[in-house]
């Protein structure tokens, strides 16, 4: 019965649409209708980053085979311009929103004005700091991740040495639960003393100057502790450069910091399973347009995986599988069939 309901509104919705323009919204506690049109909106962080590539790709990839049009926008960490994005699918009409967000806190009045139109949002990656508005807030347990690969990291530096830390964006929660993390096994050892701790903003480039710069500080620097692989990846440059190999370690679990890893440039990193939580979310979203519900919690934590030496063959593209070489995402797989 709730399934047809859900039917009916999505009926009226389009109907609506047809005579005016005005959405349709869901009586309270009632299923979100969506907005009438057949479009889910894909809104990420900037793509350069592979990361957030990967997520755009294979939600995009994941949409397009349950039957939707689907419309991919950055808003390259801008509150003001995600919330121009969140605009524009509200004009379109978009049946679903899957982003991966520009701030807790900023992000907050644009699900809520989605919500209001009839548009449910499905949040990846990065928390907000409200239950209720969204309907799914799928991300990596970067707690659990962080710890994991600060426990390799402390194995490396012998549980002693002088270490740096670069740090992500401040207004993204996944940066404070990181370092968090990181000091919650780190702090444990009293001969690591931590010489510098700074923001390098998730940024490759910024990473590499600021590790130059603690380098030239601290020339007898043991090892680095970053937020993510693109600061990593920036760190283990900065390195190369001044001709040292030190303990680095970051999270997300990329290409290139898997490359990294084989290179004997880096000590490990956490995969966040990007691919994973993208399908996931496009999956949620098509359930509950069609059945009323996802059938599962709001909040839902996926775990990572500590990769190191030992396993980094088994990572690819965000994917890891055990055993050899990592399956193909969805987005490969599309790609393989449309040249055929």
């Amino acid at each position: 019965m709730k399934k047809r309901f859900v039917s009916i509104l999505l009926g009226a919705a389009m109907m609506v649409s047809a005579m005016g323009g005005v959405s349709v919204m869901a009586a309270e506690g009632e299923a979100l209708p969506g907005g009438g049109s057949n479009i889910i909106y894909v809104i990420t962080p900037s793509v350069s980053n592979p990361f957030f590539k990967t997520e755009a790709d294979i939600a995009t990839a994941t949409a397009e085979e349950l039957g939707y049009e689907v419309k991919a926008a950055s808003h390259d960490d801008d509150p003001t311009k995600q919330t121009e994005l969140f605009d524009s699918a509200i004009a379109d009409k978009a049946a679903a929103i899957i982003c991966d967000n520009a701030g807790a806190d900023a992000t907050i009045e644009a699900v809520k004005k989605a919500r209001d139109a009839g548009i449910p949002t499905f949040l990846i990656d990065r928390e907000i700091n409200e239950d209720g508005v969204a309907i799914s807030q799928i991300v990596a347990n970067n707690y659990q991740g962080a710890k994991a690969i600060a426990e390799v990291w402390v194995e490396a530096m012998g549980e002693e040495g002088k270490y740096a830390e670069l740090l992500g964006k401040e207004s993204d929660t996944n940066a404070g639960v990181r370092s968090s993390a990181f000091h919650e096994v780190i702090d444990q050892y009293p001969d690591l003393e931590m010489v510098s701790q700074q923001t390098a903003n998730w940024e490759k480039t910024e990473a590499f100057d600021k590790t130059e710069a603690i380098l030239q500080a601290n020339p007898d620097l043991d090892g680095i502790i970053c937020g993510n692989d693109t600061m990593l990846e920036g760190a283990a440059a900065a390195c190369d450069a001044a001709g040292i190999t030190i303990p680095i370690i970051g999270v997300d679990g990329s290409d290139e910091a898997a490359a990294l890893i084989k290179e004997g440039k880096a000590t490990g990193t956490a995969l966040q399973q990007a691919a994973l939580i993208a399908q996931m979310a496009v999956e949620q979203a098509d359930k509950y347009l069609k059945e009323g519900s996802t059938g599962l919690d709001e909040k839902q934590l996926v775990d990572c995986i500590a990769i190191t030496a030992d396993n980094v063959d088994n990572l690819k593209t965000f994917n890891y599988t055990e055993g050899g070489a990592a399956e193909e995402t969805t987005e490969e797989a599309a790609e393989e069939e449309a040249a055929e």
